[in-house]
């Protein structure tokens, strides 16, 4: 063998090494943990400050940020400043018991509630993945009634390719049952960052201009427009950061509650799955078809995995990453 071929075999097995001991490190402050993978920020999950706990921001594979900076950053040039609630990633949900979990502000007619951080269970960095695990209350504005508690996992995944991120969520009713309405605007939701969008973005003052160069693809093959309100195993929205095309994919879990879910995954950079949106989604009479039950002191449990990858999805072999998850792995 060479002397460079040596060299460049020496090279890539030192790369290998550090994809498969990528270190994750969490370090809890006052109003957020700090997520660090080989000593470089990947995101912040903010648990106090908003109505609803969030990550923020998203640092993708190639070092460029994934989500819309606004409302937590502003004065970015060109970004849109619709949807206050539309912050990085988060669950949530707009009718839950008649109140609202989702946007920021009351409608008419209609209760607003929070989610609110109650305590940590675990946060705990490693070699290869770190996890946050929290609990928290869903409690109503006026009268602070608790409507239900969630308990959720964060895993973040170091090694391997792209950036990882499971989400699984377990909602407990109280003393009473939790209704989760029949409502598009829900549940595990990120908004994606400005360029990665298909529609084109409005400028105020100006016409539209062509700066959202994203696409949306599913399991099943719709793609942009046509996703919305389709139900897949899969979704991937993608598209243009800082001159490389980069996408997120979610992943909805086999064992999920009426998977495969529902997409809530729009032209502007709103991207969530949503099991509660039937009748919504597909403009059935039945306003009440999508409504979901957990009886009083049941649980129910969601499972959903981010991959933040390079490329489009078929470079990113985003189905085959889907199937590694289905496995287990």
């Amino acid at each position: 063998m060479s002397p460079s071929l040596r060299l460049l075999t020496f090279a890539s097995s030192l790369a290998l090494a550090s994809i498969a001991s990528a270190e994750v490190k969490l370090t809890e402050k006052p109003d957020h943990v700090r997520v660090e993978i080989d000593g470089q920020l990947f995101t912040e999950y903010h648990f106090t400050g908003a109505r609803r706990p969030y990550l923020y921001p998203i640092i993708g594979p190639t070092g460029a940020g994934m989500t819309r900076n606004w409302p937590m950053k502003e004065g970015v040039p060109g970004e849109e400043t619709d949807h206050v609630h539309h912050k990085g990633l988060w669950y949530g949900h707009r009718h839950v018991n008649g109140a609202g979990f989702w946007e920021d502000t009351a409608k008419p007619g209609v209760k607003l509630g929070q989610i609110v951080h109650e305590k940590f269970l675990e946060v705990k960095g490693g070699e290869k993945d770190g996890v946050i695990r929290a609990r928290n209350k869903w409690v109503l504005d006026e009268g602070g009634e608790i409507i239900c508690y969630d308990e959720r996992t964060i895993r973040i995944h170091g090694a391997g390719t792209g950036r990882m991120l499971d989400f699984d969520i377990t909602i407990t009713a109280g003393g009473k049952d939790v209704v989760f309405g029949d409502d598009k605007d829900g549940a595990m939701a990120i908004r994606v960052a400005e360029t990665m969008r298909v529609e084109k973005r409005k400028v105020k003052g100006e016409k539209k201009v062509p700066v959202g160069e994203g696409h949306i693809l599913n399991s099943k093959g719709d793609r942009d427009g046509e996703a919305w309100g389709k139900r897949a195993e899969w979704c991937d929205y993608y598209g243009p950061v800082k001159g490389k095309t980069v996408g997120v994919a979610i992943f909805d879990h086999p064992r999920n509650p009426r998977h495969p879910t529902w997409w809530h995954v729009r032209s502007y950079g709103l991207f969530a799955a949503n099991p509660f949106g039937k009748a919504q989604f597909e403009n059935l009479p039945d306003k009440t078809a999508g409504e979901y039950t957990i009886a009083a002191g049941k649980s129910a449990t969601f499972r959903y995995r981010f991959y933040f990858h390079e490329g489009d999805p078929e470079q990113a072999k985003v189905a085959a990453r889907y199937s590694e998850y289905v496995a287990g792995k």
